[in-house]
């Protein structure tokens, strides 16, 4: 499983890539825009082909999914710690964060999948998971009914390592925006996710 999480902010050509990425078999696509506004959210949504949409995850304005028929809503982790997130009516698919094994092997099977982050130091965040990372942990995993996305650092020149660890898929954010082209580096990771 490969999902790809949006720049925080917006990048030139990113509907364009988007498109592309969904086109080419992106499982599913988190829209994390925390900037945006309730009206700005509804114009960025507008702009992804609407056979799209149910891969389509949302971090933010929760209640869009109805308007948009999205079906997968992500709740941050401090949300899930807080139960803020209790307020949802309706049948959605869930995922979450968090930033340590022995977090992560406490999810109920209410969650789909979640993060696990940092992996590997970030791209997007320099310095971030330079110092501490999970990856040494995944042996500890205990938790199988969560699916588990690594998530931090990881590329095309890591991603098969991380297969090779068990986990369930894998999430591209730094690869993807900080590359010309996003769409080269999803098929070269969707190459090596295929080989195992």
């Amino acid at each position: 499983m490969i999902i790809a999480l949006t720049p925080e902010h917006n990048l030139q050509k990113e509907h364009y890539w988007l498109n592309r990425l969904l086109e080419n078999g992106l499982e599913y696509c988190h829209i994390r825009k925390y900037q945006l506004d309730k009206k700005s959210m509804q114009n960025y949504i507008g702009e992804i082909d609407k056979s799209y949409r149910d891969r389509l995850v949302l971090h933010t304005h929760h209640d869009l999914a109805e308007e948009f028929n999205i079906h997968r809503l992500h709740i941050r982790e401090v949300e899930r710690q807080n139960e803020s997130y209790t307020y949802l009516n309706g049948n959605y698919i869930l995922s979450t964060s968090t930033h340590s094994t022995t977090d992560f092997n406490t999810l109920d099977n209410r969650w789909q999948y979640a993060f696990l982050s940092p992996i590997y130091p970030s791209i997007s965040k320099p310095g971030y998971g330079v110092v501490q990372h999970v990856r040494d942990t995944l042996s500890h995993r205990q938790n199988h009914n969560t699916k588990l996305i690594g998530l931090g650092g990881v590329d095309a020149s890591n991603c098969h390592h991380l297969y090779q660890m068990g986990i369930d898929g894998i999430a591209l954010m730094g690869a993807l925006w900080q590359n010309n082209n996003p769409l080269a580096v999803f098929l070269k990771c969707k190459k090596k996710n295929l080989s195992y």
